[in-house]
């Protein structure tokens, strides 16, 4: 029977990836699982870390979604319930006080208090950590431990968002003791207090889980979930056709309209918060001339690009956020290609002849069928495009250090707020890792960025916003593609998924029946 589920969700950025993997056998009934005790999920791409200091993709955050919990506990819908806060106090702007539920284990038997909360948000926030999540808390001025369940965050500024940002992956809580003990090697032995602990990683293929009899709301509904990493679209499809998986993410376009019509799998669409963009190395010449990044946004017909990429699944971006982001500027003209005029912005930044460059992608393949469409057009006027495609741990890494002219790549906005889809990207404060890829400097979007992270008063924020986002359009560092729709699919004997506005579905009661 075919079932086609359509959820529109509210509210939620990406930095995504990709990669191949083993084999679960295949389903010897039609409509019955191969392995009842084992969830195999397949996603594009391995993680990089399962440090939530270490990295924000992803890849990496959904695996982390199933070993850690948050002091407040992100829903579906981006809704916010408590996590392993028990209760909290806004005693004042900068004032918050905490109770934590007591009782709560790490996967290594010890009891969470306090002091763990304490450990994690220092860490998280030392500038030797050099955490790409560290921006959600930079509003912590510090953190005082009254006894193993009672503690106060004191803010150095009134911060809007804060009580969200506690719900973020990367700022779920450590095990103080596991961290020193592992050292540098923490990102590969994580202990978190979640419903699954941390089994093996074998590298490029899968990651293992196994459920946590202790978990402090009871033992998750699966016994195992394996993440199996499966670069390509159509591979992963077939894996969920033939039972060697059970659910999928990251749907491919070309793909989903089958997996709709195919009996035993329900195919799921929501609406997403992810931004696909191309940005501009702007340390770089000639990507450092506003007028050749303006030149190349007027060569390129990114709605045919995004139609061609996505075929129908996303919605032409006009802008860095989608509009069901809070504050998002649903005014913008968009992008209109323009050939005479970008040669005309070309010759008089001096390249009436064109140039050579390079557009660097991940083994994405809409990127990939991105950057061959924008190679094409690109030659209309004169710019002769190499790709370069390598795989997504060194593409993050290289792209972190500079090394690139152009890039695709997107951003999920987690948190459904402004301060989140905007902050990373565009605050000279957060250049390479944590987010700024462009490296793009103006001292005018950072102050208006600023004002929206610190100021209490909603028209303050929606008038920050507003125009930090017209100067990022005008003034090009990043060149806003699509907003692309949540595309997941499981087989029908698969109950209890729920997807995520944001991709980083809870597997805690999701099963094989």
């Amino acid at each position: 029977m075919k079932k086609t589920i359509v959820l529109v969700l509210a509210l939620c950025l990406v930095v995504m990836a990709f990669a191949t993997g083993c084999s679960k056998p295949a389903t010897t009934e039609v409509g019955k699982a191969a392995d009842k005790d084992t969830l195999v999920v397949a996603t594009m791409s391995d993680a990089r870390s399962l440090d939530p200091h270490a990295t924000n993709d992803q890849a990496s955050s959904r695996v982390m979604k199933q070993l850690y919990n948050t002091l407040m506990e992100q829903n579906e819908d981006l809704s916010l319930d408590l996590g392993l806060a028990e209760s909290y106090e806004m005693v004042s702007e900068t004032e918050y006080k905490f109770v934590l539920r007591q009782g709560v284990k790490f996967h290594n038997g010890e009891e969470l208090t306090a002091n763990d909360v304490k450990f994690t948000f220092e860490r998280m926030l030392a500038p030797e950590t050099k955490s790409p999540g560290a921006f959600l808390l930079n509003a912590v001025d510090r953190i005082e431990v009254e006894d193993d369940y009672n503690f106060t965050i004191h803010l150095k500024f009134a911060f809007g968002p804060f009580i969200t940002h506690l719900g973020h992956t990367a700022t779920a809580i450590l095990n103080e003791s596991a961290v020193v003990a592992s050292g540098a090697d923490y990102g590969r032995n994580p202990v978190g207090t979640g419903p699954f602990k941390f089994i093996k990683w074998n590298s490029g293929d899968s990651i293992e889980l196994e459920r946590f009899e202790d978990y402090y709301e009871g033992p998750a509904a699966s016994k195992f979930v394996t993440f199996r990493f499966i670069t390509e679209n159509t591979p992963r499809a077939i894996a969920l056709e033939t039972g060697e998986v059970d659910v999928i993410y990251d749907a491919g376009p070309d793909d989903f309209p089958n997996l709709e019509n195919t009996e035993g799998i329900t195919a799921l669409k929501t609406d997403g918060l992810t931004t696909f963009f191309m940005g501009f190395n702007t340390n770089k010449a000639p990507f450092n001339d506003v007028r050749v990044r303006k030149a190349i946004t007027l060569a390129l017909d990114t709605e045919l690009a995004t139609e061609v990429a996505f075929k129908g699944y996303a919605t032409v971006a006009k802008g860095p956020l989608a509009p069901n982001v809070a504050f998002a500027k649903t005014d913008l003209p968009g992008y209109a290609q323009n050939l005479e005029e970008a040669k005309a912005l070309l010759a008089e930044a001096g390249f009436e002849n064109g140039f050579k460059t390079t557009i660097w992608t991940n083994d994405n393949p809409i990127r990939i069928k991105y950057a061959e469409i924008f190679q094409e057009q690109l030659a209309q006027v004169g710019i002769e495009v190499a790709i370069e495609i390598m795989e997504f741990a060194p593409y993050l890494q290289r792209t972190s250090l500079g090394e690139h002219d152009m890039y695709l790549l997107g951003w999920v906005a987690v948190t459904g707020d402004a301060d989140y889809g905007l902050y990373s990207l565009f605050h000279s404060s957060q250049f390479g890792d944590a987010g700024n890829r462009s490296f793009y400097s103006n001292p005018r979007v950072d102050e208006l960025l600023d004002i929206g992270k610190t100021s209490a008063d909603e028209a303050d924020r929606a008038a920050a916003y507003d125009e930090a986002q017209q100067i990022v359009v005008d003034e090009a560092p990043l060149l806003f593609l699509a907003f692309r729709d949540e595309l997941n699919a499981h087989r029908d004997y698969v109950e209890g998924f729920r997807p995520h506005i944001a991709g980083h579905h809870k597997l805690y009661k999701v099963y094989n029946k």
